[in-house]
């Protein structure tokens, strides 16, 4: 879609409503927008008096103009929702269905919930303004309202000298066609392992320095990757030996090995892990359908990850999470809600239920239409409650499959901190490794960003570059 500014600058709140409601299509900015071309809309942003006025209009000559509240000005952040909202209401009516989500484009829809409720709303009044405001439907309301209220309880339980820590392990045993995180597939990069974690047990030790000098608690501890159960059981050894011997762990509540594919995970490996203190697992099939695992260059079948989870329950007490995809190629929704079910009925203490991210929003090829709907996500969502589960975190992707959500449901309350608080941004998190950004969230609302380098290659070896972060976290730290 052609688009045009009028008035104004704010290109990306215009751009990411059009990428969530026209996720497959190209949006490019016009340039002179006094001769628009082709099917177009125009954001636009005037005066009238000292009032602003907000307004979308398009190629047939439909108009919406919205006045905008007294007293707000064009540097004021609140002003994008506003134009956002114009354009919104412009193109809800020619869309086939209106998108559960409204007109919230963020990765974080919970946190504007929390901030609703830290201005002194009430949760009731909250709701009704994701409703009026936003235009959410009344399901996704309501997973957003649960799932922002155990944001809120964490935060509460926050002390300002907890910390928490995720340590990358960017390696996998062969890369997934979906993938868009930073990984590296062992066959061709498995010579790196070996450098990357010597350079990552100087980062642990460094990072140890300034935890102690700037007398920070690690809460919670989270290993992802990649797949960080890539690693050999003397590597595991090693590493996890290093994370306990240059950190003080005495304050740690929570220790996630994300372990991943059932390939490569032995009954040696979760042995380690349990006497190093990790307590938390997940083991990840992404779905159970055997075609649709070799479609997406999975080396491993359902029946491994049934056989991989039977032998976690069996080893050690781990509490385990288990992850499912939603809309990969060559699934369908009948597939889809098999898989759902055959991992409710394991009984894991979390599943984590993802809407795909499309690459560079590549048409989507599930099922019979192509399309994964919100009333799919819905079933899947009415298994997994129905087995006694409850929303505890929830995220948005840019380019997500049917513009929907990825939704960690927890049993017991046995609900992952870390995931909480890394994605309602109410702590401080410090991250080590390849790709890794720390993001130390003030109590004012600020967020200090500190960010390695993206690919092991240009991290091995950089202890300058480690080093100049770790001075930037102490001085980061120490304005707290």
């Amino acid at each position: 879609m052609i688009f045009y500014l009028e008035g104004h600058d704010r290109l990306n709140p215009v751009l990411q409503l059009l990428i969530c409601l026209y996720p497959d299509e190209e949006h490019t900015r016009g340039t002179d927008v006094t001769r628009p071309q082709g099917e177009y809309v125009v954001s636009s942003l005037a005066k009238d008096g000292a009032a602003l006025i907000a307004s979308a209009r398009d190629y047939t000559g439909t108009r919406v103009d919205l006045r905008c509240p007294d007293g707000m000005r064009e540097e004021d952040h609140e002003l994008s929702e506003w134009l956002r909202r114009a354009l919104f209401l412009l193109l809800r009516p020619r869309l086939p269905k209106a998108p559960d989500w409204g007109m919230l484009t963020g990765v974080k829809p919970s946190k504007l919930v929390l901030n609703m409720l830290n201005s002194g709303l009430t949760p009731a009044e909250a709701g009704e303004r994701l409703e009026r405001d936003f235009f959410v439907t009344p399901r996704r309301r309501e997973l957003c309202m649960k799932t922002a209220l155990v944001s809120q309880m964490y935060r509460d339980q926050r002390d300002s000298k907890d910390i928490e820590l995720y340590i990358g392990i960017p390696f996998c045993p062969a890369k997934c066609s979906y993938c868009s995180f930073v990984s590296n597939d062992v066959r061709s990069r498995g010579h790196l392992v070996e450098p990357y974690l010597e350079t990552l047990f100087y980062e642990i030790a460094g990072l140890g320095r300034v935890l102690r000098e700037t007398d920070r608690r690690i809460r919670t501890i989270y290993v992802g990757g990649g797949t960080p159960s890539i690693l050999s059981e003397d590597q595991l050894e090693r590493f996890l030996t290093r994370v306990e011997t240059d950190l003080d762990l005495s304050a740690l509540l929570e220790y996630t090995w994300e372990a991943g594919r059932p390939e490569t995970i032995t009954a040696d490996k979760l042995h380690i892990a349990y006497a190093h203190g990790v307590r938390r697992i997940s083991v990840n099939p992404q779905t159970m359908n055997d075609d649709v695992l070799r479609g997406v260059g999975r080396l491993h079948t359902a029946e491994d990850v049934v056989r991989c989870y039977e032998l976690a329950r069996a080893t050690a007490d781990f509490e385990i999470n288990m992850d499912l995809i939603a809309g990969l190629p060559g699934d369908d929704e009948q597939s889809l809600l098999s898989s759902v079910r055959r991992v409710a009925a394991l009984e894991p203490d979390n599943v984590t239920l993802h809407s795909l991210a499309l690459k560079k929003g590549a048409p989507l090829r599930f099922g019979g239409t192509g399309e994964l709907t919100a009333e799919t996500m819905d079933a899947c969502h009415d298994v997994i409650l129905g087995a006694g589960y409850e929303p505890y975190y929830l995220y948005r992707q840019k380019y997500s499959a049917g513009g929907l959500e990825n939704v960690g449901f927890a049993r017991d309350g046995k609900s992952c901190r870390y995931n909480v608080i890394m994605m309602e941004e109410t702590g401080h998190v410090a991250a080590l490794g390849s790709g890794g950004v720390t993001k130390l969230a003030y109590r004012d609302g600020s967020i200090t960003r500190i960010t390695n380098p993206k690919y092991p290659v240009d991290y091995i070896g950089r202890t300058d570059l480690i080093d100049r972060n770790l001075q930037r976290l102490t001085a980061a730290l120490e304005r707290d």
